[in-house]
């Protein structure tokens, strides 16, 4: 298991790609798990979030994987589908966690725009991991990679917005 945590984190700083992963359908379960997880601990420790916010966030999230899963299938390298969805759902999981992390262990000490600073700049960090992801996976430049994980964050936050009951339209 610590094997998986360092090579997630590799990933994470764009060090591996999702080749470096197993290709096991048992340690996607596992993976698939901690991002459950890790959606689940960012609700219960985040004031502004709800469980509401967790399903448009979890439904979100399947969307965005969905549109990885079709890009590498479209690419022609359906071999690579099931270590790359295991690589962006376990690198979303751990940033998640550092995003909490960074939360709950900074608020205390920081004031709450550096924290919010910090916890945004974390969560941007998936569009390059992403696309990092992606692009290893597809066999094309980092910065297509990062076009295309640049669109799918685009198409997540609209998404969400759309699924959000607190976001109003205007009459």
């Amino acid at each position: 298991m610590l094997a998986l945590f360092e090579t997630l984190f590799d990933i994470i700083r764009l060090r591996k790609g999702p080749d470096a992963l197993p290709h096991s359908v048992v340690l996607l379960l596992i993976v698939t798990t901690l991002w459950l997880f890790a959606g689940l601990t960012m609700i219960m420790l985040t004031p502004e979030l709800d469980e509401e916010d967790f399903v448009i966030a979890t439904m979100t999230g399947v969307a965005g994987y969905a549109c990885y899963a079709a890009i590498v299938v479209f690419a022609g390298k359906r071999a690579r589908l099931l270590q790359s969805v295991m690589a962006l759902l376990g690198c979303g999981a751990l940033l998640s966690l550092m995003f909490v992390a960074g939360r709950v262990f900074l608020s205390p000490f920081l004031s709450e725009n550096i924290v919010n600073i910090v916890v945004t700049l974390i969560l941007l960090w998936t569009v390059p991991v992403e696309g990092h992801i992606i692009s290893r996976a597809i066999n094309r430049h980092w910065y297509i990679g990062v076009v295309i994980a640049m669109a799918v964050f685009v198409f997540q936050l609209i998404l969400y917005s759309a699924m959000d009951p607190a976001v109003t339209t205007p009459t």
